[in-house]
């Protein structure tokens, strides 16, 4: 098989043939259909994970289609339409994974972090990790939901979002965009806030009733004018955009992090205690909250739009990506 490989931090991504992997007890072998390249790939070559583990196959939005089952894995067959996620695997044994939280076990493991991903035409993966597709849904664009999308949904959720409620989304990109449809669709009223004024249609044609354009408008203002956020989703790779906006939230209201970089979230205190913030941010997700994003968004409708690309394509996506050129969503395809 083909796949695409990190080799190390700063090194682009090799293009390599390797065997096909065998599944062993537990194990799912996964023929890749689509990938999506996500930014978490792009922090894993600039050295932002040290717990990485190289040479390793990058990609965590993966679908596909069950190649074969090791031994021993119930409730899935070969041909199975499926997906897998940023988690890997859990320990299976702590409090948290007992109780469904997988994805705060301490001796969790990442996919194409710590463990081959999707940048492959195969994968191997393991059972209770890899969740169906529900029927009729599209498995290019359902990619990025194992990523984006779950940690979109599962976030507005755990934050409270909900009929009525109002929800400011920061950054239009492939969680932000999601959040937007997820938030309305959840009977939210939403407000999408973006850096100029040339994202305004954008943000109208996802369904926000209002924009705001940070670089001629204090947001945090703007938000409150609104009447404030009872939810802001920082979707921007920035920790400075999330905190701009503590200040537009409404009473009891929460900011959470859906995406950040290396800067040290530093909040406010006095605005904080007297306004009963919340602060939470969303790792992704477990196997049943990858469940419920993807039921949510075959229900509603709910796909990111995306750009199809080969895998020779992938490297220069990345560096498109790093240089703020990505142009859109891309997903890897395979045929």
């Amino acid at each position: 098989m083909r796949a695409a490989v990190a080799t190390g931090v700063d090194a682009p991504l090799s293009l390599e043939e390797r065997p096909v992997p065998e599944p062993g007890p537990g194990e799912v072998l996964v023929k890749v259909t689509a990938c999506g390249v996500c930014f978490t790939d792009l922090n894993l070559v600039r050295g932002h994970y040290p717990f990485a583990r190289f040479p390793v196959v990058p990609g965590h939005e993966i679908t596909g289609t069950v190649a074969a089952l090791g031994p021993g894995v119930p409730g899935l067959a070969v041909g199975d339409a499926v997906g897998a996620q940023f988690l890997y695997d859990s320990c299976r044994h702590c409090d948290y994974c007992v109780r469904g939280d997988q994805i705060l076990c301490p001796a969790k493991r990442i996919t194409g972090i710590v463990a081959d991903g999707g940048y492959a035409e195969y994968g191997l993966f393991q059972a209770g990790y890899v969740t169906p597709l529900p029927a009729g849904l599209d498995p290019v664009a359902a990619a990025p939901l194992m990523c984006a999308g779950l940690a979109a949904f599962n976030g507005l959720r755990r934050a409270g979002a909900g009929a009525g409620s109002r929800v400011a989304v920061v950054g239009a990109g492939g969680i932000g965009a999601l959040a937007v449809r997820y938030a309305l669709a959840m009977g939210a009223r939403v407000a999408l806030v973006g850096r100029s004024a040339s994202g305004e249609a954008a943000a109208r044609e996802l369904g926000a009733e209002m924009y705001v354009a940070s670089r001629d408008t204090d947001p945090a203002a703007a938000l409150r004018a609104w009447g404030g956020a009872d939810v802001v989703l920082n979707a921007a790779p920035s920790t400075e955009a999330a905190t701009a906006l503590l200040t537009g939230l409404a009473p009891d209201g929460t900011l959470l992090l859906c995406g950040y970089d290396a800067t040290p979230l530093t909040l406010p205190s006095q605005p904080m205690v007297l306004n009963r913030l919340h602060v939470m941010a969303s790792p992704s997700g477990s196997p049943h909250d990858l469940r419920d994003t993807l039921a949510f968004s075959a229900r509603h409708g709910i796909l990111p739009r995306v750009t199809p690309i080969g895998l020779d394509e992938a490297p220069a996506a990345l560096e498109a990506m790093g240089a703020g050129s990505g142009g859109g969503r891309r997903v890897i395809t395979f045929a």
